[in-house]
């Protein structure tokens, strides 16, 4: 199994990456999406989100990271994708799945699902902008509402030369519920295409995974909000590993904000660590009980001086 961390926008930033990365074994990373609008980026704009192009584009722990861009103009999108093969990085991937109303709105994500041959201009100039060594992949749904439009898509998707394609195995309206999930849809993709193909959706456990791989096909597999539920998702999913103690966790939750309170001086991190909770309560009870104690907290102190005394107390009994 190749299994793949994928984009989570205003979630997986670089110090999560981090973190994930070292504790699992993931064959690949994609960050958030840098969005392009009419102009080449400065290259602030790039190393903000990826600050591994400075590092071989891989995080501290050697995992492979890809730089996803987000736009809808293909000559702005294929000079970005040019400036970011420049600056460093090892692959570049393209969002047409983020179903966030403000992103669709500005005609972004997977509102071109809509416009397959914009698609086809979008991922077809991107890929003559860089070098052929250099994947250029692209991550989908199934198509706006209908999952049958998914096989256009996936058609324009492969003529315009991609290297590699991930399938969010739901439509934008179908969201995120779980009873919309379609891997069905996967199975017959991949029987339709020559693309290398990602599944991604609803993987949870492991017995998610090899169920997803026995009824699509599919081989490599994207996780990505069970990460945050389940830190070790990745060595569960990949290995069969047991899901991470609680007071593993609690640790984690410690090295998260040293590193985040390092990165920003803790401007964000009440933010940040309160959105993990929000995760972590749907995986581990004892979250719950830490959260109502923190969650008041507006500053960075006074929350990460709480988990510590929590910590001691775990250690003490």
């Amino acid at each position: 199994m190749r299994l793949v961390l994928g984009p989570m926008e205003g979630v997986l930033d670089h110090l999560m990456r981090e973190i994930l990365t070292d504790i699992n074994d993931f064959d690949l990373c994609v960050t958030e999406f840098v969005r392009v609008s009419d102009q080449v980026l400065p290259d602030r704009s790039f190393y903000k989100l990826c600050p591994e192009l400075l590092q071989g584009s891989k995080t501290k722990a050697g995992t492979p990271v890809h730089l996803q861009l987000l736009g809808q103009h293909p000559q702005w999108m294929a000079e970005n994708a040019f400036k970011a093969y420049n600056l460093g990085a090892a692959g570049i991937d393209l969002n047409f799945g983020c179903p966030a109303r403000l992103v669709n709105k500005s005609k972004g994500g997977a509102v071109l699902l809509k416009e397959p041959e914009l698609m086809y201009q979008i991922i077809n100039a991107c890929r003559a902008a860089v070098p052929s060594e250099i994947p250029v992949t692209a991550k989908i749904r199934l198509g706006w509402e209908n999952p049958d439009d998914c096989f256009e898509i996936v058609d324009a998707v492969e003529s315009a030369g991609a290297s590699e394609l991930t399938i969010h195995a739901r439509t934008k309206v179908g969201g995120y519920k779980a009873d919309q999930i379609r891997w069905d849809y996967l199975q017959k993709i991949r029987q339709h295409t020559q693309m290398p193909l990602i599944a991604n959706g609803e993987i949870w456990n492991y017995a998610d995974g090899q169920r997803c791989q026995e009824e699509t096909g599919i081989d490599s597999l994207m996780v990505c909000r069970g990460s945050f539920n389940v830190p070790n998702l990745g060595n569960v999913v990949k290995h069969n590993h047991a899901v991470m103690p609680w007071i593993e966790v609690v640790a984690l939750l410690l090295r998260y904000s040293e590193y985040e309170m390092k990165g920003d001086k803790g401007l964000y991190y009440p933010n940040r660590v309160k959105q993990w909770f929000s995760y972590l309560r749907q995986q581990y009870p004892e979250a719950k009980e830490l959260f109502h104690h923190i969650r008041t907290y507006n500053t960075a102190e006074p929350i990460v001086e709480y988990i510590q005394r929590y910590q001691q107390q775990l250690l003490s009994i």
